[in-house]
């Protein structure tokens, strides 16, 4: 029979919860993963679904700064499982990885069901240490009033209501984006109420809607194109170059998540945000003035913007949509508007878009192993800390750091 102080339940069957499950059975501890959904990692299939983003093969300097204000608090967690401690994870697996040319390092066949299935068989059936338990369709929906110096959860389960006594838990329970695959951010009023400061859950990584909106006619024809080889520049954050996509609402992408922490931040305290938008990044505006300046003869200027400076579609259309007519007929002012476009926002798309969320569990509500100083024996790791991270395969990173963090303050802990 388990002894119950020196049992250890994880709540969350996503990457943190997995990792720290696979850290602790291996040292010898029953684990038992409990999760509300019907099968294992759904999110993290999902992410993986147009080529799982592992991590990335920049330096380490450059790694860590991208947790921004958090990275003093990140950086020691990454310095013990960062990107090559990953990818030789990934390697044991018998999954191989390369790194692309932008630096982000896939698998090789970009899936991610392959790792997934291979993870889960070795925590099943480890060569060494003890098989992890799976109880799948378990909600979590509060704790208990605890017995002795054991924790006490509440789980709606297919037979009921499920009270469960343990010894440590680790609470991997994601952030709030994406609902419908188990993370909903129900914990943090859960937290709160034991005395945990918990930082409010925005969206990040995620899509904005524009202060005025489009034209019925310029949604109808250009929702759903990417805007190619275009740069972003702010007052916070340095110029970016790259692609984002037109959305029926405003505007979303890779090139818009790299900036949605400062686009975001802008907005909740001045109810707006401008960022200038170049649509031909590779151009001067003296080529560009120079270009719209030549003789066009009979075209018309749709057609001499296509033929001299490859303007068409989308971008042609994102000028004539925020444009009057006299600035489209005003050379100097046309070449300003192609290099320097102002695009006004005014609020993010809804949390449950987005593809991840900042806020959560403070870490100064935390030890160093990641246990709740309110809650003895009850640890935090992933998107539940108050952290944030581009894509790019940062996010998944720091979710397998801190599971491998918190399922290290576990051990710890049980040896006190």
């Amino acid at each position: 029979m388990t002894d119950v102080a020196q049992s250890v339940v994880i709540v969350g069957a996503g990457p943190a919860g997995l990792m720290a499950a696979e850290v602790l059975s291996s040292k010898g501890l029953q684990v038992d993963l409990y999760d509300a959904m019907p099968s294992v990692g759904r999110k993290f299939l999902l992410a993986g679904k147009g080529g799982l983003n592992l991590t990335h093969s920049e330096s380490a300097d450059q790694f860590v700064a991208r947790y921004g204000a958090r990275q003093a608090q990140v950086e020691p967690m990454l310095a013990s499982f960062g990107a090559d401690e990953i990818r030789a994870w990934a390697l044991a697996l018998g999954v191989e990885t390369f790194i692309g040319t932008s630096g982000r390092v896939f698998p090789k066949d970009m899936k991610a069901a392959p790792l997934l299935r291979a993870w889960l068989h070795r925590l099943r059936y480890p060569t060494s240490g003890v098989p992890v338990r799976f109880h799948m369709r378990h909600k979590f929906v509060g704790f208990g009033t605890g017995l002795n110096d054991a924790n006490e959860l509440i789980f709606d389960a297919p037979q009921g209501t499920v009270n469960l006594a343990c010894g440590s838990v680790i609470l991997a329970l994601g952030g709030a984006s994406w609902k419908r695959l188990g993370s909903d951010g129900a914990w943090a009023d859960l937290l709160k109420t034991r005395g945990v400061d918990v930082a409010p859950l925005v969206p990040s990584n995620c899509g904005f809607d524009v202060a005025l909106p489009w034209s019925e006619h310029f949604k109808n024809r250009f929702a759903g194109q990417p805007l190619k080889t275009v740069a972003i520049s702010g007052s916070n954050f340095e110029r970016r170059k790259g692609e984002f996509v037109i959305t029926e609402t405003g505007v979303e992408g890779s090139l818009i998540y790299a900036a949605s922490s400062y686009l975001r931040d802008e907005i909740a305290v001045n109810g707006s945000v401008t960022f200038p938008l170049d649509l031909l990044p590779d151009f001067s505006l003296e080529r560009v003035l120079r270009e719209i300046n030549h003789p066009r003869g009979s075209k018309s200027l749709s057609s001499h913007l296509k033929s001299r400076l490859g303007l068409d579609g989308v971008k042609m259309g994102l000028l004539y949509e925020l444009l009057p007519k006299d600035q489209m007929n005003n050379a100097a002012q046309l070449a300003i508007a192609c290099k320097d476009l102002p695009i006004r926002l005014a609020a993010t798309r809804p949390i449950d878009e987005a593809i991840s969320t900042a806020g959560g569990v403070r870490f100064e509500s935390m030890t160093t192993g990641l246990m709740l100083r309110q809650m003895q024996g009850v640890f935090c790791a992933g998107e539940m800390l108050d952290w944030e991270a581009p894509t790019g395969g940062y996010l998944l990173t720091a979710c397998l750091a801190s599971g491998k963090r918190a399922a290290e303050g576990v051990l710890a802990h049980l040896k006190k």
